[in-house]
């Protein structure tokens, strides 16, 4: 078996002595303790060292690309082709398929590989004769610092400085646009005050504000390429009445260069968004897409780098930004934020209040992932953004369609709203309350009337019922029997009778013993024997409520 290994200086092939060491995976770094065991082991067949960094740099582009440098195709011809019966022992199982693809030899990848790799380089300078360390050491200096450069010279679009210095001075432009027109508008106002209110697009303002000059001009002046018609028409005609004061020329001269810096920050700005979107989408394509290109480059800019926020986990990328209202919430002891710079997410926006905090969550949760997948992977394509996005807005559906949506046991209805009725706690005045007759006697009395006269009915019911046979009996009957029913009927009714006068003189004495003691205390409560009103009132609403 060869093995091909790669080194600063150049390419190095190894003969492996002994194949049977290999199949001990665990104890193969003992045979490379020393460089008297290491060369029982390997032996140098081929060194095809480098000539200057240049070709240096180009092979080891070539190896981490994972493709065939001529160099190393020059070496694997010269002396491996040789051999074609061995396996060729490497490092990369990628370049190994190339290798075999181009150059029809059979190459091994395997656990027992990298452990003979690792072993060959801890005893480097023993197995390669003929170069100095600290040779070695230059040349492996000096490699490393012209692939850095090569990298960051060949790869600017994943330099992320650029997005943290665009964002920046983008939120910079805004305030200074704000400022600009707020003064202008404010300036102007005082000779056309009714354009303001007119003409609300701030960009058409200037515009307008730059070709009219002084109002009088405005009759004269064509705003069609500005304004729609009817805008200008109104312009013209509140020109004609308007209220504003005179103003010397000086003073539209400044007005107008005002106006002009507020133009051209415009279009600067316009220009600085488009390279902030083309950059964004070209270093961070999934994170552009999950939460836009705006919102992206913030969270970049907050974490200082793509790579810092890759190091972010999904709970800090939520309330990125929030770090005051986080600490202020955990030093009184109250709520902590639900969201930070993500709540200028397009998803977050087109979320209800209740639903906010969920879809802000789940949004960090892959844009994490996105941003990691940005900053690590190799792939710059945007679609894994894309398909975590569409599972957010299906997600973002069903908890919309839940909140109109009730589960049964029939499955899923739609939820009724109930009719509104409008309850009024206005009280009524119950006039019941005043009176002081007890009301649950004649109840009483009535049940006790109908529960004596039922057994009468029954046993009335019965006689109707008897056949013909018993109507002959009872006519036989002696008249002494008849005689005792009608007298036993009679005494039942005279008590019944007494009961109910006995219980009307009770009702009415009670009354009279309340009056009498209600008229006592209406003239004598205060003890001096003076009359009292209201006790006197209170006193004839009884004697009308006993009537």
């Amino acid at each position: 078996m060869l093995v091909l290994f790669e080194t600063a200086a150049g390419y190095a092939i190894f003969k492996v002595l002994d194949e049977k060491k290999l199949q001990q995976v665990d104890s193969l770094w003992k045979e490379f303790e020393t460089p008297e065991k290491a060369n029982k082991i390997v032996k140098l067949k081929h060194f095809e060292k480098f000539q200057d960094t240049t070709e240096a740099l180009a092979a080891a582009t070539a190896l981490v690309e994972g493709k065939l440098s001529k160099n190393l195709k020059k070496v694997l011809k010269k002396i491996v082709a040789k051999e074609a019966h061995e396996q060729l022992a490497i490092h990369d199982a990628k370049l190994g398929g190339v290798i075999k693809e181009k150059l029809n030899l059979t190459c091994v990848h395997s656990p027992a590989v990298a452990e003979l790799m690792r072993g060959i380089r801890n005893q480097m300078e023993g197995l390669i004769t003929g170069l100095p360390p600290r040779e070695f050491s230059a040349m492996s200096l000096g490699l490393a610092h012209s692939l850095s450069r090569y990298k960051l010279k060949f790869s600017p679009d994943k330099v992320d400085t650029m997005i943290v210095q665009a964002i920046s001075l983008l939120d910079d432009l805004d305030k200074e646009l704000n400022n600009y027109i707020m003064r202008s508008r404010e300036w102007y106002g005082w000779h056309f005050p009714e354009l303001g209110k007119i003409i609300t697009d701030n960009l058409a303002y200037c515009k307008s504000v730059r070709k009219i000059g002084d109002r009088t001009n405005v009759v004269n002046t064509d705003l069609s390429d500005i304004l729609p018609e009817e805008v200008e028409a109104e312009v013209k005609l509140a020109a004609e009445i308007s209220m504003g004061t005179e103003v010397s020329e000086q003073d539209i001269r400044n007005i107008l260069h005002l106006c002009d810096q507020v133009i051209e920050i415009s279009e600067y700005r316009a220009q600085l968004y488009d390279y902030l979107k083309n950059r964004m989408m070209a270093i961070a394509p999934n994170l552009t897409v999950m939460v836009g290109e705006l919102v992206g480059a913030r969270l970049i800019s907050h974490a200082g780098s793509l790579l810092n926020l890759a190091k972010h986990p999904a709970s800090t990328v939520q309330i990125l930004g929030a770090e005051k209202a986080l600490f202020r919430a955990l030093k009184t002891r109250r709520d902590t934020p639900k969201y930070g710079l993500i709540y200028h997410a397009s998803l977050v926006g087109q979320t209800t209040a209740k639903n906010k905090g969920k879809i802000s969550r789940m949004l960090a949760a892959k844009t994490s992932l996105a941003v990691r997948y940005d900053a690590l992977g190799e792939d710059t394509n945007a679609e894994m953004g894309a398909e975590n996005r569409a599972k957010l807005e299906a997600r973002l559906r069903h908890l919309e369609e839940r909140g109109i949506r009730r589960i049964s046991g029939a499955g899923k209805a739609l939820a009724r709203a109930d009719k509104y009725q409008h309850k009024s706690d206005i009280k009524v005045y119950d006039p019941s309350g005043d009176s002081t007759l007890p009301s649950a006697s004649k109840k009483r009395k009535f049940e006790e009337v109908e529960d004596e006269e039922k057994p009468v009915e029954v046993k009335l019911k019965k006689v109707k019922k008897e056949p013909e046979e018993a109507d002959a009996v009872t006519e036989a009957e002696t008249p002494k029997k008849k005689k005792k029913k009608k007298e036993k009927q009679e005494a039942e009714e005279e008590r019944i009778v007494k009961e109910e006068e006995e219980e009307e003189m009770e009702i009415l004495s009670a009354a009279a013993e309340v009056r009498t003691g209600i008229w006592r205390v209406a003239l004598g409560c205060t003890g001096k024997g003076s009359f009292n009103l209201n006790f006197y009132i209170h006193w004839l609403y009884c004697l009308k409520g006993s009537k």
